[in-house]
């Protein structure tokens, strides 16, 4: 998950490399398309080593079918906006970055280090049917493709069905509705709610925005103005301390920390990313679900626990879904007919195998082919999801709530970027405003009107300097 998926709470892997030999190999000229040498380098944020292992013997199905050498560099998503600022500046940008989210591909564009004509070309030819309408329009400026959508996590609130049904509460689909089961199921030794304080923390943002966009709170107005201080971002503000101040476990909340206690049985619901869904059912061996029940049923959170995926605040006239979509990007040098092959072929015969490495955090976005429209996402329905043990997706979880994560997709909203702000959006998660407020609004130094006022003047700030 970061932009929260497991991947970004890791050591790089290849930054060195990155560094040394990555921006050295393979790299086109700075001015225009690489000379076509049928040599490519290709950096990657799906770096955790099982991932690049995956990748790399995709990487060398590809090379044997086009004779296209592929110089493959894991790279931390953390990292990645100094490297790529860095390679621009001596002229050796990669041919082509994978997994790459939204803010990432809009700082880059807005940078003019993209290619856009490629994307373009790729998701004509293997059909602009296939693709998930909604992530097209997220990963596009107007009519211009910034990059090849790929795949999709969303955040989830996973909640102890078990415990909302004793006590014959509703799903916590709305903010009422999780502020009551919060607020009836904490008590000594239990806390109603896990969510993410950490101020130096993108995971932090990416929880509040879940619960903003709830509300309809908007980074940005139709006229392009900040609107954290809308009466809409308040409330989501107000609500959110309360739900971690009032029922949350006291101290600093981390990606860790809330994960540890919803799985520990200490806390009744929990807000993360949808990668949490192998390790609550036991499928990963250092993040074990450690409950009483668990030690002797690893499953037993995961048949225990209920799934929302889209909340609805007093505010708005739907509910909303938060969600990542990452894609395949080619830069400004990228040698074109190379580059081409490459992605196409990511998105083809390496396709089922690229989202099969995480299929609870690799929503395929492209549902299928002409020739049979829903082949991915069935494929996907019976990818194995675990580390140390693996077991079919269908096989762990009900059809149901995978029919969620898929319709999730097409109900993704995201601040700024539809409204063309997503150069800003990729700036707040390097600066962390939002995240900053929310640790001083949850450790009690301000109030939540005070936290919106004091986020909305730092993403001013920010606007103002990307102008």
């Amino acid at each position: 998950m970061h932009t929260m998926s497991r991947r970004s709470k890791t050591i790089a892997v290849g930054i060195t490399a990155a560094l040394g030999l990555g921006l050295l190999t393979g790299c086109a000229g700075s001015t225009g398309p690489g000379r076509p040498d049928r040599e490519i380098t290709v950096w990657s944020q799906e770096n955790l080593p099982d991932r690049v292992a995956v990748t790399q013997k995709i990487v060398k199905g590809f090379e044997r079918k086009t004779g296209i050498k592929v110089h493959l560099v894991g790279v931390d998503e953390g990292q990645m906006p100094q490297l790529i600022m860095s390679a621009a500046a001596s002229g050796s940008l990669p041919d082509v970055i994978g997994a790459a989210p939204m803010g990432q591909v809009w700082q880059m564009y807005s940078n003019g280090l993209l290619n856009t004509g490629i994307p373009r070309q790729i998701i004509d030819e293997l059909g602009r049917g296939t693709f998930n309408a909604n992530a097209l329009r997220l990963t596009s400026d107007g009519g211009r493709s910034l990059g090849v959508p790929s795949d999709a996590w969303l955040q989830l609130l996973v909640y102890r069905k078990d415990q909302f049904d004793e006590k014959h509460l509703k799903a916590p689909d709305t903010y009422a509705r999780a502020l009551a089961g919060a607020k009836a199921l904490t008590t000594k030794g239990r806390y109603g709610i896990s969510v993410a304080t950490d101020p130096g923390d993108a995971f932090t943002s990416q929880s509040f925005e879940s619960i903003a966009l709830a509300d309809d709170c908007q980074l940005v107005d139709d006229r392009h103005q900040v609107a954290l201080q809308s009466p809409q971002c308040e409330t989501a503000f107000k609500t959110y301390d309360e739900l971690a101040r009032t029922y949350g476990a006291p101290g600093t909340q981390t990606v860790d920390s809330t994960r540890a206690t919803y799985f520990a049985g200490q806390s009744s619901a929990i807000i993360w990313s949808s990668f949490l869904l192998d390790e609550l059912a036991g499928l990963r061996k250092d993040a074990l679900p450690s409950c009483p029940q668990c030690k002797d049923d690893p499953r037993y959170l995961s048949r225990n626990s209920g799934i929302v995926t889209a909340m609805k605040g007093p505010d708005a006239a739907r509910p909303a879904q938060f969600g990542e979509i990452t894609s395949w990007v080619t830069t400004k040098t990228a040698e074109t007919a190379a580059s081409r092959e490459f992605i196409e072929y990511m998105m083809g015969t390496g396709y089922e195998s690229w989202f099969g490495m995480a299929p609870e955090g690799k929503i395929p976005v492209r549902t299928g082919t002409a020739a049979q429209p829903g082949r991915y996402l069935e494929a996907w329905r019976h990818s194995s999801i675990g580390v140390d043990t693996k077991q079919p997706f269908d096989k762990v979880y009900p059809a149901s709530l995978l029919n969620q994560l898929a319709a999730g997709v097409s109900n993704m909203r995201r601040w700024g970027i539809t409204q063309g702000e997503g150069a800003l959006v990729g700036a707040t998660n390097g600066e962390l405003p939002v995240p900053k407020a929310i640790g001083a609004m949850t450790s009690g130094q301000i109030s939540p009107s005070e936290a919106a006022g004091e986020a909305d003047d730092e993403v001013t700030a920010l606007q103002k300097s990307l102008q």
